[in-house]
């Protein structure tokens, strides 16, 4: 099978990390007999520093031409780097803006998942932290409070701030969808979050959701207001497969679920438009400080790239043989320094991604 990747390796740690997700795609390409093509754009600081914008349009036309997009972290040190002395639509992160806009990227995917061997880095008391956990997040990206009409005015003499939380049906069709898809690549449950007891927009988003469930018979549908999501995610984890919300209860959960894993560095992420299309990246940042010094953790863009193959192309058994590639690893042993605890061998980014390649092979 050819595959047509763009890459974006970013600023940062995101060219080590990058070389390292496309070093274990080459071997399992080379193991199932798939041809890995991948062409390198520029986004974020690297775009500025050569283009003197974060996203050029022929970068953008790039992307849009490939499978998928690998992408690695985006930004620089916010007090330092003279790319935030730009103004806000010139600096790295409006880059990023920039290409979920242009590739209609409204579904993103953020897998929250204990690992048996990092349960100690779990803040969560030992009897839920030992059973370990593996949920993904489906939040809705381009729509809902955020994306809403907004102003702030005044009214005999007091400020008021307005935003508008706003969906249509066809919005939260296309992200369920998304969601009950994925839902069969996994455990098949879907977990839909809304707040239905107070908002119209949460009323519809249930009465739309429960819609789409009918042609996915198979899956099973429960519905949880996002007050008792939050607490859940900290009680019972486990009981999470696929979580299905809007943009606003999505940006905190995921960031709530990110946290009882204990391990940033080991968290992927996609964000998929309506097609197979997607642009995979880890969860976490650039990094600047460790930049270069062979320190940073590839795993999270390893299994980013995982995610690509199991989401954009529906390799699943390649997919497969990644996450378990990553698993043995960290059951030999072996942590970079941000996962690291006694007893295990301390390894940089290159020699991590070796030993992966070598599980994959």
């Amino acid at each position: 099978m050819e595959l047509k990747i763009t890459c974006i390796p970013g600023d940062g740690i995101g060219p080590e990390i990058v070389a390292e997700a496309k070093k274990v795609l080459d071997a399992v390409a080379k193991k199932y007999g798939h041809d890995m093509q991948y062409t390198d754009i520029l986004m974020g600081g690297a775009s500025i520093d050569v283009h003197g914008v974060p996203l050029t349009d022929e970068a953008v036309a790039t992307a849009k031409s490939a499978d998928a997009v690998l992408m690695g972290s985006i930004g620089g040190d916010t007090t330092t780097s003279p790319w935030y002395k730009l103004p806000p639509n010139l600096r790295p992160e409006a880059g990023l803006l920039g290409i979920r806009k242009a590739l209609n990227l409204f579904a993103n995917l953020r897998p929250a998942v204990l690992y048996e061997e990092l349960a100690q880095a779990c803040p969560l008391k030992q009897e839920i932290s030992e059973t370990g956990f593996d949920m993904l997040i489906m939040r809705e990206l381009t729509g809902g409070l955020y994306f809403g009409e907004r102003k702030t005015v005044e009214e005999n003499g007091v400020r008021k701030a307005i935003d508008t939380l706003t969906y249509d049906e066809n919005e939260i069709r296309r992200i369920a969808v998304k969601g009950f898809d994925i839902a069969r690549k996994r455990r098949k449950k879907v977990t839909s979050v809304d707040k239905a007891n107070v908002l119209d927009s949460s009323r519809l988003w249930r009465a739309v959701v429960e819609e789409v469930a009918k042609d996915y018979p198979d899956v099973t549908l429960e519905h949880m207001l996002v007050d008792n999501c939050a607490m859940q995610l900290v009680k019972d984890p486990a009981q999470f497969d696929v979580i299905l919300t809007e943009n606003m209860f999505g940006d905190i959960l995921s960031d709530e679920a990110s946290m009882v894993t204990g391990s940033i560095g080991m968290l992927a992420s996609a964000s998929l438009n309506d097609t197979k299309f997607g642009l995979y990246e880890p969860s976490h940042g650039s990094a600047p400080d460790i930049a270069g010094k062979d320190m940073a953790n590839p795993i999270a863009t390893i299994l980013s790239a995982s995610m690509m193959l199991r989401y954009s192309f529906d390799l699943d058994k390649e997919a497969d043989v990644i996450d378990g590639a990553v698993k043995q690893v960290l059951r030999d042993g072996y942590r970079t320094g941000d996962i690291m605890s006694e007893g295990c061998e301390k390894v940089g980014c290159k020699r991590m991604g070796d030993l992966i390649v070598e599980r994959v092979k």
